[in-house]
């Protein structure tokens, strides 16, 4: 199984994201990653979709994005020209001996403490999956109370743009 991400530019209106979602799921796609917001304009939304399937289900899934009304434009995003970043909002237990070494681990990942309770921290990272999974992962000992990640987001890299 392949992996692919795609960033698909869609008019900014209700009911978008119901219709592209509806298509995975009448033709049995799983999304495994789904992030949206505006772009610079107002109107025009961008999705960044993560799928996984053979090449010909990729190829079929960005043929029937592209025939939706609302879908202005996609665009694949390959590994070696586009950067990808993903947030983590982690609520980790703390006692007094632990704080210290949870604060270096925050430090070494260039995370930040954002919240601090007696009984727990939040700790906000961006990074690329590969970065987030190793910090979900050192944090596993102390005891994460909840977890939260946005899913993929991605632009492609340098001068490339998705309207060109």
């Amino acid at each position: 199984m392949n992996r692919q991400i795609l960033s698909v530019l869609v008019d900014n209106q209700s009911g978008v994201l119901s219709r592209v979602a509806g298509l995975f799921s009448r033709r049995g796609y799983n999304i495994d990653s789904l992030s949206v917001g505006e772009t610079e304009d107002p109107d025009v939304s961008r999705m960044t979709i993560v799928a996984r399937g053979d090449d010909a289900t990729l190829e079929q899934i960005k043929k029937q994005l592209n025939k939706l009304i609302d879908v202005i434009k996609v665009v694949t995003l390959e590994p070696g020209d586009s950067v990808y970043r993903e947030l983590l909002l982690v609520k980790v237990q703390t006692a007094a001996g632990n704080r210290a070494s949870i604060s270096e681990i925050v430090d070494i990942f260039r995370a930040k403490i954002i919240d601090v309770a007696p009984q727990s921290m939040t700790v906000e990272l961006t990074g690329d999956e590969s970065k987030v999974n190793a910090f979900a992962q050192l944090m596993q000992p102390y005891g994460i109370i909840e977890i939260v990640r946005t899913g993929l987001t991605a632009l492609q890299r340098g001068d490339k743009d998705i309207k060109n």
